[in-house]
């Protein structure tokens, strides 16, 4: 079997076989070609046999090319998972992958925005566009990711068959995983009037979200819009489209929303992922009340 072979059986694997995310895949496959490139390997059992002491060597000289903390940890996860693969397709009974720690991540609290600034972002982004439907397409979906906590990659999965948008909507997303999730009116209204001005109608299993020349949304496209409205605003560069999820929790959490409610509207996998925004929210309380206590910069 060929390199190319092993990437595209490789690659089958994450999409199909783990119903991993666009994103993921695309980043994942990246990290095997590397390895398969730098160590000359050409079959499954090449990739087996490396040893914690290769990758580690391996890491070393993506770090030495700049490789950040976060992506040689994110780059380890993926060569981890990847050597496991193949040492099950080479028939290893302990197809664990070897045990090799990733650097220490000083774990950053998410920067949501306020719910004003959440409503203006989504609501200049309509109005900068060039055209009136990509300005309600714009809108629509940025409403839609801070008002259901959406990951972007879940709103541009919404399919024609999704509209119109009930009082609730079930989201499939990482993992393949799914939940229903509330829809605010203003959020039903967004979408009802992008549908309406749309040129392009999809099908039931077409991308109900489109591009100027009628193929799928693509993120960056969102992103583009957001990061125009944020500047208009005068907003930080950390307002970006997942800061509108950020928002949404956090929101809800200060609003009296229990964690384990919060949990199964974000679909996290693990609580723990979830009680970052306790932090969070405590982190605001605290800047809140330094700022409005008379003592406060006294003591």
């Amino acid at each position: 079997m060929s390199a190319v072979e092993m990437i595209g059986l490789w690659q089958r694997h994450l999409a199909e076989g783990r119903r991993r995310s666009p994103h993921t895949v695309r980043a994942y496959v990246a990290a095997a070609r590397r390895l398969l490139a730098a160590r000359g390997i050409g079959d499954w059992d090449g990739v087996a046999a490396i040893e914690a002491h290769d990758l580690r060597r391996h890491l070393a000289e993506r770090r030495a090319g700049g490789l950040s903390n976060a992506s040689a940890a994110r780059e380890l996860s993926a060569l981890k998972a990847f050597i496991a693969f193949a040492r099950a397709e080479s028939g290893d009974p302990d197809p664990a992958p070897p045990r090799v720690r990733g650097p220490r991540l000083k774990k950053g609290l998410p920067r949501p925005v306020t719910p004003d600034d959440a409503v203006n972002l989504a609501d200049l982004a309509g109005a900068s566009a060039r055209d009136d439907w990509i300005g309600a397409r714009d809108r629509a979906v940025l409403l839609l990711m801070y008002g259901s906590g959406l990951r972007i990659a879940e709103a541009l999965s919404l399919k024609g068959r999704d509209a119109p948008l009930g009082e609730t909507l079930k989201v499939t997303g990482k993992g393949g995983k799914q939940r229903i999730v509330p829809v605010l009116g203003i959020v039903r209204e967004a979408v009802g009037e992008y549908v309406a001005a749309c040129p392009w109608q999809p099908g039931p299993d077409e991308a109900l979200f489109r591009g100027a020349k009628g193929g799928p949304l693509s993120p960056g496209m969102v992103q583009k819009a957001m990061a125009g409205a944020r500047r208009a605003l005068g907003l930080p560069d950390s307002a970006t489209p997942h800061a509108l999820r950020h928002s949404f929790a956090t929101h809800l959490l200060g609003a009296g929303a229990d964690l384990r409610s919060l949990q199964e509207l974000l679909g996290h996998a693990s609580l723990g992922s979830t009680q970052i925004y306790t932090r969070v929210d405590a982190a605001s309380l605290l800047e809140n009340y330094r700022a409005a206590h008379p003592r406060a910069k006294k003591s």
